[in-house]
């Protein structure tokens, strides 16, 4: 268990958990001069005889050091409210107590502290006061410990009461990869690097690798402590010590705010969306893009708030509201965090992580806020998933979801609804239904083209995926098409994709331009005559006829071999046939003999052996073009 202080400056936090453990703590000599607790303080003691060490974490009262507090006040599993009984409630009493209010802390013990000062009637007035103050918030109606840690009464009525309160604490699931938020890093002489944290999920073991801070840097575990205790294996819910190592690291690289994660858990972002909760004492109206500072796990990160569903919002009310961060951020579904403003010195409420990859476009979409419901109302990813698949109709990719929800895709339970679809960039999870639904839409949308353009062939893969508008990534669209290939629901014509029953019609106007084009190409032989002749002798638009060409070219009836430079399929085929038949002795191509045998000149000689460089009859290396002798025209020409 791990228990930790909360409460306004100078009302005994400190002497009470002295009084408690015996122990005095590891006071700086700025806090023994001053007389405060400016930063964190640790302990560890055992409650009872026999009873494992509790760890005890003392934070500063100061509001000059809230930010110190909200960094120790993460992973504690009881809180103890002290109130000293001559000052009772005081502003960082119940700033304290909505911090721990926001972060969900389970349990909550109250010390009236200083007893010994006060008068019998104003200890009942204090606990009124504090009973007053409780009564709206989760912590309604916990026990109060009236006690003076200098006379000791009282302290020993609460260690019992502590212990039994450890029988109540929840343990944190081991599952999921390890997470620790550092809180102190130092040197230890012989040793290293060792820091410190309360890690808050998974456990850990030496010898393991881990990633640190938002660079990600790897470190090995040489050997840790947990509760103080040498160990083999820490675990979520302790106080953890790891001794760390890697190529030049010092302890100056390490700050307060870096986590330590396993790498396939290492995804810090920049945009998270949240559930925001403004305190019901908040007097000023919480305007969207507001600036704030954002407290999750010991890190303090400057941002601004989208809200998603309003301009505004009031006291006491939630919204789900996007974190545009200035520096990345390291969470997961259901971190807590707490919001001040932006100058440091007001908690202005707190949320719940809902989506730490949270979209930069379309954020306040019907769709993006029902899976935001989704993702608020679920207790686990199970329960998510199907809600969460039927408001993505692009997918959700698991990856992704393992780091939202700490899980491993091996301990995920997948309901049959359910489908898992390959892709080049990885798995993608889809709603049954839905996918087959995008099969329909894809294939309905390819019938659409076809009656619009009756003289194409059809469109290539990026050409229909415009054409169809989905949503899908073009990795999942491929995916898509390819199962639509595999089963012959659509079919393809070198890159053109097309229903397998589809034959492109001409025009009644493009047939009848055809057919007084033909005779001129094949008179031209292995000259044929230019888009621009054909144009000029038919006195029609050059536009006409080249987009003719292109249409019939694309129906493997004419061969494009320069820019308006047409070529029938006979006329190909017959130039084929003749430099399979001067290259039998030798596959080399000789350019001058092959232009003579045509009879024309050398450019167009080297311009059509080009082109059949690009059909794949031919291949140029260096200085030189040989008859490849795997090409389908080659081997139709080998045949008896």
């Amino acid at each position: 268990m791990i228990v930790g202080t909360a409460g306004h400056i100078d009302h005994g936090k400190t002497a009470l958990l002295q009084a408690l453990t015996g122990q005095a703590g590891d006071q700086r000599q700025e806090e023994r001069a001053r007389g405060m607790t400016i930063d964190l303080g640790y302990r560890y003691a055992a409650l009872a005889e026999g009873e494992p060490l509790t760890g005890f974490i003392d934070v500063p009262g100061h509001e000059r050091f809230i930010h110190n507090m909200l960094a120790g006040a993460h992973g504690i599993d009881l809180v103890l409210l002290v109130v000293a009984a001559d000052d009772g409630v005081m502003p960082q009493t119940r700033e304290h107590l909505a911090i721990i209010e926001l972060l969900g802390i389970p349990q909550a013990l109250v010390a009236i502290s200083k007893c010994d000062r006060v008068e019998a009637p104003r200890l009942l007035e204090v606990q009124h006061e504090v009973e007053a103050l409780l009564a709206p918030g989760p912590y309604a109606g916990a026990r109060q410990f009236v006690l003076s840690s200098v006379t000791g009464e009282g302290v020993e009525v609460l260690r019992q009461a502590l212990v039994e309160a450890r029988t109540q604490v929840l343990r944190r699931g081991s599952q999921g990869g390890f997470r620790l938020a550092i809180d102190r890093a130092f040197a230890v002489s012989g040793a290293g690097v060792v820091v410190t944290g309360t890690a808050l999920a998974g456990q850990v073991s030496a010898g393991d690798t881990l990633l640190l801070g938002k660079a990600g840097k790897a470190v090995r575990v040489r050997g840790l402590h947990a509760q103080n205790q040498a160990a083999l294996v820490a675990e979520a819910g302790q106080r953890v010590a790891l001794n760390i190592s890697a190529e030049r690291l010092a302890v100056e690289h390490v700050h307060r705010g870096d986590w330590l994660v396993p790498e396939w858990l290492h995804a810090p972002s920049s945009r998270i969306d949240i559930e925001l909760s403004l305190l019901p004492g908040e007097t000023r109206t919480f305007e969207h893009f507001s600036a704030v500072h954002v407290h999750l796990g010991t890190q303090d990160v400057t941002a601004r708030v989208a809200l998603l569903e309003g301009e505004a919002l009031t006291a006491g009310q939630r919204m789900f509201a996007q974190l545009l961060l200035n520096a990345p951020l390291q969470a997961v579904h259901g971190d807590r965090l707490v919001l001040r403003d932006q100058r440091a010195q007001r908690t202005l409420g707190g949320g719940r992580v809902l989506d730490p990859f949270a979209p930069s476009r379309q954020r306040r979409s019907e769709s993006r806020l029902r899976q935001l419901q989704v993702l608020r109302d679920a207790r686990d990813l199970e329960q998510a998933l199907p809600a969460l698949l039927a408001a993505a109709p692009a997918g959700l990719d698991p990856q992704r979801l393992e780091r939202q929800f700490n899980r491993l895709r091996d301990s995920w339970r997948l309901p049959d609804d359910v489908q898992v679809i390959a892709t080049r960039q990885g798995p993608l999870l889809f709603d049954r239904q839905q996918w087959q639904v995008l099969r329909r839409e894809v294939l309905e949308q390819l019938a659409r083209f076809h009656e619009q353009e009756p003289d194409q062939l059809g469109p290539d893969r990026d050409r229909l995926r415009r054409f169809c508008a989905l949503l899908l990534e073009r990795d999942a669209f491929v995916s898509l098409l390819d199962e639509l290939l595999g089963e012959g629901a659509v079919a393809s014509s070198g890159p053109w994709l097309h229903l397998p029953d589809h034959k492109v019609q001409l025009s009644d106007a493009d047939t009848a331009l055809w057919e007084r084009l033909q005779p001129r190409l094949l008179e031209g032989a292995f000259d044929p005559p230019w888009v621009r002749t054909l144009a000029a002798a038919e006195q029609v638009e050059e536009t006409q006829v080249r987009l003719l060409m292109r249409k019939l070219a694309r129906l493997g009836v004419l061969h494009q071999v320069v820019r308006d430079l047409f070529y029938p399929q006979e006329t190909i085929q017959r130039m084929a046939e003749m430099l399979l038949r001067q290259t039998q002795d030798t596959p080399v191509v000789q350019v001058a003999a092959f232009r003579d045998m045509l009879g024309i000149g050398r450019k167009r000689s080297v311009q059509i052996l080009e082109y059949f460089d690009r059909l794949g009859l031919t291949r140029r290396v260096a200085e030189q073009r040989h008859i490849r002798a795997d090409s389908a025209l080659a081997r139709q020409q080998a045949r008896p």
